[in-house]
């Protein structure tokens, strides 16, 4: 079981994330955000070997582009409505498309957007809500299993130790994002709930 944190902001959390052995480590570049990082700041956070993806809502791809080379990006998470092409020029092997079940009417509509961007990203993050993130809220996991993804994906929306057992029960993401759910304030994470979640996530 793949995990991700998302949403870091300081040294001492991606520290303890490093220690944990997680394998992605995740940067908000929205500056709305209550943990938006600036690009040359994530830069000088040692995060080892974890892959590291950056969380994109509203910026185009030559933006991207920039604060990647600038903040030592593996990744670009597409959060907003970054159009096919837009995909395409970031190169496909670099994008985490982001969906939300709920905007969807059907399983069957939920998955033609799977299918629409097979071939523009590496992996897919199932997120709860319409927009946006970290809102704590997660969606109905028992929904996601008749899905099919011809990449691996991400599970998040709420989890935590407490909500990852059923959750991963009920479907069988490649991993996890953890984010508001081992927190004690946006942007903060919690030393204990973020050890509990990493190793309840891959027990």
């Amino acid at each position: 079981m793949l995990v991700k944190i998302c949403g870091l902001k300081r040294a001492e959390d991606v520290r303890e994330a490093v220690e944990l052995g997680v394998d992605f480590c995740g940067f908000i570049f929205h500056p709305q955000s209550p943990r938006a990082i600036a690009p040359a700041r994530a830069a000088e956070l040692d995060s080892g070997d974890c892959r590291r993806v950056g969380v994109f809502v509203e910026q185009g791809s030559e933006e991207i582009l920039g604060v990647m080379d600038a903040a030592r990006l593996d990744f670009a998470q597409l959060h907003g409505r970054q159009s096919v092409d837009c995909a395409l020029r970031i190169g496909a092997e670099k994008v985490i498309r982001v969906l939300w079940p709920e905007r969807f009417a059907s399983v069957s509509a939920l998955q033609a957007e799977i299918d629409r961007h097979a071939r523009t990203c590496a992996w897919y993050l199932l997120d709860a809500g319409k927009r946006g993130g970290g809102s704590g809220r997660h969606l109905d996991w028992d929904s996601l299993r008749e899905l099919r993804f011809p990449h691996p994906w991400l599970l998040a929306g709420g989890l935590s130790a407490a909500t990852l057992p059923a959750a991963l029960q009920s479907c069988r993401p490649d991993g996890v994002d953890l984010n508001s759910g081992i927190e004690v304030a946006p942007g903060v994470k919690d030393v204990d709930r973020l050890r509990e979640a990493v190793l309840t996530a891959r027990a």
